[in-house]
């Protein structure tokens, strides 16, 4: 017996929103004065840094839990289960439903009850909640439904990471560039079929990492706006992802009796391209090893980042053909592993 991912889905909003999108935007530096160089100028380094060309918005009348309902609903068609039969609701985010106009999080009640209702699943002992662990909250949810599944708690599970960070982005930080919209879900369930979830690390630095990313106000000093905005020390982050994440995904494979040859792809949290190169390189150079060529699949080039929603995603349209180059076959050895807000770190190998 195993624990499987047995159905997946997405959910990747209509509007587009294009790098030369910001020509007009007026960003500032933290301490409220105008960049110099000019905006055309900002927007190309930040290409050539993330790898971020556009990103996906939702439109004004959706908010998170809808866009989680929306793959809730493909990943139990995928399944082909009987919703009525699932044990655990578990929706990964970071701000909960935010609304166009107000960068407010509104959690109550939490995202995954929401999720439920919008499903009409009826049955009371479907247990819905949310996890809330920065971007690698839906790794980690899927971590907590196989904990479920292997004492016995539950037989079937739904994990979903959405996020709107359009709604909390300051629009005076060209980091806001980086931030999207959008929802992945998949069921985990206990099968007869081999492979499934091999082993799992989580990790949470908490000590000066801890503020690394956190909600601040806008650069633009001479405003009255009282609403905060996601912000971060993206070079910290940067350097805290280099040292600690191959250190994660190297623990998470030495369980094994695998090695890292034996690994086909490597599913990485989409923060930022030249950042997921690194990390790679790194984890490979732990093994006196070359990355492999196509082994990191990615997806932030059109789409950016979604937080807890890139990895499902991207599972999801490899699976589904639509990522140029990759696919997964029978008996393929996985590595899914993330990085966020806390600062968290969590990865699991999983065999197809």
């Amino acid at each position: 017996m195993s624990v499987k991912i047995t159905g997946t889905g997405s959910y990747i909003p209509t509007e587009i929103q294009k790098n030369e999108d910001f020509g007009n935007h007026q960003f500032l530096n933290t301490n409220g004065t105008l960049i110099t160089h000019p905006t055309t100028v900002v927007i190309d380094k930040f290409r050539k840094i993330t790898g971020i060309e556009e990103r996906r918005y939702a439109t004004d009348e959706q908010n998170t839990s809808d866009l989680a309902y929306i793959a809730a609903e493909k990943a139990i068609q995928n399944a082909e289960i009987d919703r009525e039969t699932l044990d655990y609701i578990i929706v990964a985010h970071n701000f909960g439903d935010v609304d166009k106009n107000s960068s407010q999080a509104d959690t109550v009640p939490s995202l995954a009850t929401r999720v439920k209702h919008k499903l009409r699943i009826e049955n009371p002992y479907c247990v819905a909640y949310d996890v809330l662990f920065g971007c690698p909250g839906w790794i980690e949810g899927l971590i907590q439904a196989q904990s479920f599944i292997k004492s016995g708690m539950a037989k079937k599970c739904l994990v979903i990471g959405a996020e709107t960070l359009s709604r909390v982005i300051d629009d005076y930080d060209r980091d806001s560039m980086i931030y999207s919209d959008g929802a992945g879900a998949a069921i985990l369930e206990l099968t007869k079929a081999s492979g499934g979830i091999i082993s799992t690390v989580s990790a949470s630095y908490t000590l000066e990492e801890s503020n690394f990313l956190f909600f601040g106000k806008t650069y633009n000093q001479t405003s009255d706006d009282r609403n905060k905005y996601i912000k971060m020390y993206g070079r910290k982050i940067y350097e805290f992802a280099l040292n600690k994440v191959p250190m994660a995904m190297k623990a998470c494979l030495d369980k094994t009796g695998f090695g890292i040859t034996d690994i086909k792809k490597i599913l990485i949290h989409q923060a930022n391209e030249k950042m997921d190169e690194a990390i790679v390189k790194r984890f490979y150079e732990l093994y006196g090893q070359e990355v492999p060529e196509g082994i990191m699949p990615m997806s932030i080039q059109k789409l950016g980042n979604s937080s807890v929603a890139t990895i499902p995603t991207l599972y999801d349209l490899i699976l589904n053909g639509k990522i140029a180059n990759q696919s997964i076959q029978s008996g393929d050895l996985l590595l899914f592993a993330s990085v966020g807000a806390g600062m968290n770190i969590n990865a699991f190998l999983y065999q197809f």
